[in-house]
């Protein structure tokens, strides 16, 4: 299978890793340096277990560079890219093949579908975790199952990408509901994401600590009524709990918010917990916690440059006069 993945960060690069043995793999990323280091070096991943494997294979900064058609383009950027990696797909993606979107939020198979074709479309969700820890080194940092959403036509495609998946040691299978799958997954995003960011822990921390656990509830708690109201065919019971295990099976991991925010880049907030406020609005369900989260992440992106660095970094000349010794 000829396979395109866009957005070689941290997922697009752990996808990468475990499907280049089973088929075809390219990457294309706007970052020169990382494709820099990956067309160098190959591809490090280490591994859940410590291990450090490098496969080595083809990453691309310019669509135009890529000189064929895939057969499956996989979309793994932030959200607010979905409309520029939506484009390039709809350029090389085959007739008859397939753009899967694994990215966080709402919206994206939306863009996904007006750029390729909604036959041509289709999403999933994934609970493997990773962390880019350098340009062309990526860490396997929590493992899960993928599930892919059926969507009318879909289900023989969809299939052989599933068995591809599974090859690949990608625990993956198929649902029939997307829209509850998408669901599925924000309901978790809300929770860990935005909060992990800004108290920047990994996130198995906000299992542990009381306080941390008590908003993360509330914002799922708030996540599960809208979904509820929007008559999203999902489990409501037992919500919190499944978060709480999603925290536990990923505890090493950064969350994707976080690393943004570390790295100084505007986050997915919008199409997170920004996307519950929205929804909440929509069918009048009062969302105070997601609102918050949300204006603090955005308080957080805006005020990047004037960032106070840490006590550690202060020297004796800093010092006032009020602190100097005398």
């Amino acid at each position: 299978m000829e396979i395109l993945i866009i957005g070689a960060g941290a997922m697009g690069g752990l996808f990468a890793t475990l499907l280049a043995p089973h088929a075809r793999v390219c990457l294309l990323t706007t970052n020169a340096d990382h494709a820099r280091a990956i067309n160098d070096r190959g591809l490090t991943l280490t591994g859940m277990d410590g291990a450090v494997r490098r496969t080595a294979m083809s990453a691309l900064t310019a669509p135009d560079a890529y000189d064929r058609r895939a057969d499956l383009v996989l979309v793994c950027t932030k959200a607010r890219s979905t409309g520029a990696a939506a484009a390039t797909a709809g350029h090389l993606l085959s007739g008859d093949g397939l753009a899967l979107t694994l990215q966080n939020g709402l919206g994206n198979l939306e863009r996904l579908a007006a750029a390729v074709g909604a036959d041509r479309a289709a999403a999933g969700v994934t609970a493997q975790a990773a962390t880019l820890l350098a340009p062309g080194h990526i860490r396997h940092a929590g493992c899960g199952p993928t599930v892919l959403g059926i969507g009318l036509g879909q289900a023989e495609r969809l299939g052989a990408v599933a068995d591809l998946f599974n090859r690949a040691g990608i625990d993956t299978r198929l649902a029939d509901d997307v829209e509850a799958l998408l669901w599925s997954k924000l309901i978790v995003n809300a929770g860990i994401n935005a909060l992990t960011a800004l108290v920047r822990v990994p996130n198995g921390v906000l299992a542990q600590v009381p306080a941390c656990e008590a908003l993360m509830a509330e914002a799922v708690a708030e996540a599960v009524a809208v979904a509820r109201a929007l008559r999203i065919d999902l489990p409501y019971d037992g919500q919190e709990e499944r978060v709480r295990q999603v925290c536990a099976l990923t505890a090493a991991n950064r969350a994707s918010m976080l690393q943004d925010i570390l790295r100084g880049v505007p986050t997915e907030i919008d199409a997170i917990n920004g996307a519950i406020v929205a929804k909440g609005r929509e069918v009048g369900v009062p969302t105070p916690v997601n609102l918050l989260l949300t204006r603090l992440i955005k308080a957080l992106e805006a005020t990047v440059s004037h960032r106070i660095e840490p006590f550690s970094t202060v020297t004796s000349s800093q010092e006032t006069p009020c602190t100097r010794k005398s």
